[in-house]
């Protein structure tokens, strides 16, 4: 699954975009002002950079420059509300992938992210996760129970991703909360439940072991009974 890093001090803008990201499966790291995106990057090292041109700190393309300076070369989509062509003429000259223009439809936000990373073949670095008889292929989004494929939506896709790469660890409501709906989730407290509800369903639909284990007053963890 690939990690996307949304720089950006529009609060508001932020959130809009954290919740498309994680709604279509990526890992989101978020950073207000340019000082802050760097330090996130060294952290996370993220696929592609959501990069806002206007940022306290540094901009976005002070950002760009010492990243390119430094030999840098993740992904880089700057955003902005200037669209004269000098403008971006100088976004992609600071050495940023794509451009674009601000308002814009997340819509083409996502296409222009997923063009990145078909571009830096991050699309195509993340191996097909397993455990048991249990198979998640984040780059196919194809899971499966043994030979019996199932479907799975954005979120239950997310949620299973997360429990797979960390197998027979306890992992705590809180931390899967903040992972899967984001720092910033304010909706039903029992969310957590009802997707697990939903991944067992469709886990266990033929008859098969029980992999996603309650821990009563922790979380949960993924491992056989």
């Amino acid at each position: 699954m690939a990690t996307i890093l949304i720089a950006d001090d529009d609060q508001k803008l932020l959130k809009m975009l954290r919740r498309t990201l994680v709604y279509e499966g990526f890992e989101v790291v978020t950073s207000t002002d340019g000082r802050e995106a760097l330090a996130q990057l060294d952290a996370h090292q993220p696929d592609v950079v959501v990069l806002d041109w206007l940022m306290p700190g540094l901009d976005g393309i002070q950002v760009t420059e010492r990243l390119r300076a430094a030999g840098d070369d993740t992904m880089i989509l700057m955003l902005t509300a200037r669209d004269a062509i000098e403008d971006r003429v100088e976004g992609l000259g600071s050495g940023a992938d794509d451009y674009l223009v601000k308002p814009f439809a997340p819509a083409e936000l996502l296409a222009r992210i997923h063009a990145l990373l078909r571009r830096s073949g991050a699309a195509d670095k993340e191996q097909p996760l397993a455990y048991a008889d249990l198979v998640l292929d984040p780059a196919t989004r194809e899971t499966r129970r043994g030979e019996r494929r199932f479907e799975l939506t954005p979120t239950e896709f997310k949620l299973l991703h997360y429990l797979m790469r960390h197998p027979r660890q306890v992992l705590r409501r809180e931390q899967l909360l903040e992972e899967v709906w984001g720092y910033d989730f304010g909706g039903d407290d029992n969310v957590l439940e009802v997707y697990v509800g939903y991944l067992r369903k469709k886990t266990e639909v033929g008859g098969e072991p029980r992999l996603i284990q309650t821990v009563r007053g922790v979380g949960y963890v993924l491992r056989e009974e």
